[in-house]
């Protein structure tokens, strides 16, 4: 049974169909692309994997459990984080309390302990030693009290990922985490990717243009043109598909 599975999938917008009758399925432990043409749906997608945005008809299952109807939090506590486009950070705030803002159960968010440090010091030290470690995991330990507003582009989506992983994501959604980043950093993103791939285990569905590094890393990849799922196979198959070069490509 794959982590992740979407049965005709469909979002309507008025008389706009962004997303039409698209199914396709995320084994778990996998590195899977969404590619394609600008409107081509694929941020509607991950969108409504993620519940920020409700379903017109179809149905996703994640982990064995239908999800179609819960909402974006209920979706982060299943185990799906999520990043954007532009980084989504709090740019006011350093990178490690950025880190530290979507650990679940936070004891000394509850009125009934909050007054009380001796109930919630010891949780709050682990889950800082926690940051600290995910920090290093993405090579921005360095920078744990940096606003978030002084990082480069690159350390924004890094930090991104960093805070994503915070949640303890069995899948993680990334909408181009590579879109603005100079190309070594880029290529360094991927390499964090792969890493957190092997060493733990998380499910990656990621949505990227830049297809000379994306292809380097994933399993398998899914085609969108027009809302409707073009193709779908190894990175071989699709660079060497006719009409996914023609549509995509230009070719």
């Amino acid at each position: 049974m794959p982590l992740l599975e979407l049965t005709n999938i469909r979002k309507d917008y008025g008389g706009l169909r962004a997303v039409d009758d698209v199914s396709l399925h995320v084994a778990e432990g996998a590195i899977i692309g969404l590619i394609g043409p600008n409107g081509s749906g694929k941020s509607t997608v991950i969108n409504l994997i993620a519940g920020t945005t409700d379903l017109s008809a179809g149905r996703i299952v994640f982990d064995g459990d239908d999800i179609s109807d819960l909402s974006s939090d209920q979706v982060f506590r299943r185990g799906i984080a999520r990043g954007y486009q532009e980084p989504s950070l709090y740019f006011k705030m350093t990178a490690l309390d950025n880190v530290l803002l979507p650990v679940k159960g936070q004891r000394g968010e509850h009125p009934w302990y909050a007054p009380w440090r001796r109930f919630w010091q010891a949780q709050e030290e682990e889950h800082a030693s926690s940051a600290i470690d995910v920090l290093e995991q993405v090579r921005l330990l360095k920078d744990y009290d940096t606003l978030a507003s002084d990082l480069s582009g690159g350390q924004m989506k890094l930090l991104e990922i960093a805070r994503a992983l915070m949640g303890g994501p069995k899948l993680l959604l990334l909408d181009e985490p590579t879109a603005g980043v100079a190309p070594k950093l880029a290529y360094e993103i991927f390499q964090q990717i792969g890493r957190l791939r092997d060493d733990h285990g998380i499910t990656f569905l990621i949505v990227e243009h830049r297809l000379e590094i994306l292809f380097d890393f994933v399993d398998y990849v899914y085609v969108m043109h027009l809302g409707n799922l073009l193709a779908e196979g190894s990175a071989d198959d699709i660079a060497a598909h006719e009409t996914v070069r023609e549509v995509y490509f230009g070719d």
